[in-house]
């Protein structure tokens, strides 16, 4: 008998794509926080210079958060089949969508003020 056919992962998959949604979960309320002071700052007379600058970390982070979305979906689904970890590119992209995110958080509340 393999030691992968003896291992009994238990609960282990289900704890890690609920963790997953959790983090999609709390990078969504930052990305909404993000589009939420870009209308704000809209509403009081919009950006001073030919960029806007909140505008594009709005963007960014809309876009990090549907890398991240997809993320999700893919090793939901490999948790699905099995315990396997996951590859090491999706990691890749969780991980710069999770940096891009935060940066654009930090971007926009640099911005804001």
């Amino acid at each position: 008998m393999s030691p992968e056919a003896a291992r009994d992962p238990g609960l282990q998959p289900e704890r890690t794509s609920l963790a997953w949604r959790r983090t999609l979960l709390a990078l969504i309320v930052a990305d909404l926080l993000i589009w939420r002071s870009w209308a704000l700052a809209a509403s009081r007379g919009g950006a001073p210079g030919p960029v806007d600058y909140l505008g594009v970390c709005a963007l960014a982070a809309m876009a990090a958060t549907v890398v991240l979305g997809v993320c999700v979906l893919v090793r939901g689904r490999e948790l699905r089949r099995s315990s396997a970890p996951p590859p090491a590119t999706l990691l890749r992209w969780a991980a710069a969508a999770v940096v891009a995110l935060a940066s654009s958080a930090v971007a926009a509340v640099a911005l804001g003020h």
